[in-house]
């Protein structure tokens, strides 16, 4: 057992993948010499060799159409886009032949590409390096859509992806690469050796797709949340002497409805917060679900904590932020008198 940071468990889970099996290849731009732009395949150039780890021109479409042929070859490539704003220029190979290609072989070739790509704010990177596009892909069939919140479950949960003979959509929340993230953004960063979840095992271990945690026991109301969000919702609700119950989907597609919709029977009311925009965000998703699977169970509408419909902006990021003070003017809209 090791105490790491989020990028030394997803590098230790490439390590790990790349030393267990020759057909897992990592690519991208960066990745291999300079080891990624935060350091996230750091000297696996150096260990597995320059066919293994290696750097590509700038072309997302590029790195995405080779990662998809090499698929079909029998290997499991690992695909960096180096920033999830940049992505769209590969939309057309994920969609159209990442996703699509078990189905209209008959199930004669896979696609069995992990792509991994930072996403979300938090670090003033504007609007061309703050997006959360998972929503976009978890409308595709075929592609299932995972995103840690600690070291401990991104390393799991990539060897998992890794070994999954479908496309996976891997999203790393990149403001709490180093510590986790509050919400409160006056206040000092803590790093990930000061939690648990930082504790990772160094050999070979899974967290299963497609199974929520529950990181948060409580009675009074269901927060869902995935990503920075998930340790921003429960330091708010924390804060605000709310008992809730906070539930870190870990995976969008496939999506543990049977553990949200066994939390919001229990606490009949059900907030949902995440970073991307509000409109066809995968929170609209989330709310009709709890609509149509709990409707009877509801003590009070279901509410949504978002982004809003505008670029991410720069010098108003924390406007932007689901931050506290809206987090909390939303619990305190469905949970009222039940706040300490």
């Amino acid at each position: 057992m090791a105490v790491m940071n989020m990028i030394e468990a997803i590098n230790s889970g490439l390590d790990i993948m790349m030393t267990r099996d020759d057909n897992v290849v990592v690519l991208g731009e960066d990745v291999g010499y300079f080891g990624g732009v935060f350091r996230a395949t750091a000297d696996l150039q150096e260990k597995h060799g320059k066919t293994r780890c290696f750097d590509t021109p700038i072309s997302e479409c590029g790195i995405i159409g080779v990662a998809v042929g090499m698929a079909a070859y029998g290997m499991r490539p690992v695909p960096e886009i180096q920033f999830a704003d940049y992505i769209y220029p590969g939309l057309d190979q994920l969609v159209s032949e990442a996703a699509r290609l078990r189905y209209r072989s008959a199930a004669e070739f896979t696609s069995a590409i992990t792509v991994r790509s930072p996403f979300g704010g938090g670090i003033f990177g504007g609007q061309t390096h703050s997006q959360s596009p998972e929503s976009m892909f978890t409308h595709v069939s075929g592609l299932k859509t995972v995103i840690p919140s600690t070291p401990y479950d991104a390393k799991g949960l990539l060897i998992s992806a890794i070994e999954d003979n479908d496309p996976v959509m891997f999203f790393e929340p990149k403001r709490i690469y180093n510590g986790p993230f509050s919400g409160y953004y006056d206040k000092p960063a803590e790093p990930w050796s000061k939690f648990e979840a930082s504790n990772v095992p160094d050999d070979y271990y899974k967290i299963p797709i497609g199974k929520a945690n529950i990181v948060r026991a409580g009675e009074a109301v269901t927060v869902l949340a995935y990503g920075t969000m998930v340790h921003v919702a429960k330091a708010v609700v924390e804060a605000n002497g709310v008992d809730a119950e906070v539930i870190d989907l870990r995976t969008l597609v496939p999506l543990d409805i049977e553990t949200i919709e066994e939390s919001v029977r229990k606490t009949g009311r059900c907030l949902i917060v995440h970073e991307a925009t509000r409109t066809s965000g995968f929170g609209a998703e989330l709310s009709a679900l709890v609509q149509e699977r709990c409707f009877y169970h509801l003590e009070a509408p279901i509410e949504r904590v978002t982004g809003f419909d505008t670029p991410y902006p720069h010098s108003l990021e924390w406007a932007y932020f689901p931050g506290p003070i809206r987090i909390g003017e939303a619990l305190n809209k469905i949970v009222g008198d039940l706040t300490s």
